[in-house]
């Protein structure tokens, strides 16, 4: 009889056992900027077949059901004196600051959300590669704070879809924080880097001792 026993008290063990393991998030890793330019993995860039419609954006934001979209989830997290959230998710007033041109703005219409890597360098360092479903969480994403950033359309319209070899802030006071914003982003992505824009990272890194880079590696 202890055979039958035994067999029963084991069977009854694993009924409580968990039926799924969940993977273990990523932690966070910091860097001084002059090392983090370095993990950049290094690739050859190519806009072949790249759409911006590739990339759904904006969608239902982090809270469905808060009836706001990603682009109104950002201007609410990065408002210095928040606005009025109205039917709709319609904002009124408020003000934020466009760090990239220095920049205090009254009006959320005013603003554009920036993805710090532009979905076309994106495209080009790896994301061609990606599920649509992966590409919708890289437009949207709101996992880390550099990712988008509310800035003036202006400066937003400016950059375009250049890398750093191209286009800096026009405010040469924030180049740090802004090279550092980018590897992060590129970091967590896995987004690789072309030659050039490498070298623009490395001169800039070079005048910012003190700037530290973290990163959190995307689901």
């Amino acid at each position: 009889m202890l055979k039958p026993v035994l067999r029963r008290l084991a069977v009854a063990s694993l009924a409580v056992l968990p039926l799924t393991v969940s993977s273990p998030a990523h932690a966070a890793e910091t860097l001084p900027l002059t090392e983090a330019v370095t993990a950049l993995p290094v690739g050859i860039e190519s806009r072949d077949g790249y759409n911006r419609d590739a990339f759904r954006h904006w969608n239902a934001g982090t809270n469905p059901s808060d009836g706001c979209n990603t682009r109104a989830e950002v201007l609410l997290s990065e408002a210095v004196e928040p606005p009025v959230v109205g039917p709709g998710c319609r904002l009124s007033g408020g003000r934020w600051w466009s760090y990239y041109d220095q920049t205090w703005v009254t009006s959320a219409s005013g603003l554009d959300i920036d993805h710090m890597v532009p979905l076309a360098e994106s495209w080009d360092s790896g994301a061609a590669a990606w599920s649509a479903q992966r590409r919708e969480a890289y437009a949207n994403d709101q996992g880390a704070n550099a990712s988008l950033v509310a800035v003036t359309a202006r400066s937003n319209r400016s950059k375009a879809d250049q890398d750093p070899s191209e286009w800096l802030p026009p405010a040469a006071e924030v180049h740090c924080r802004y090279a550092a914003e980018w590897t992060a982003t590129k970091l967590r992505w896995s987004l690789a880097a072309d030659e050039p824009e490498l070298a623009a990272l490395r001169e800039v890194a070079a005048n910012c001792p003190d700037q530290t880079v973290t990163y959190e590696l995307a689901q």
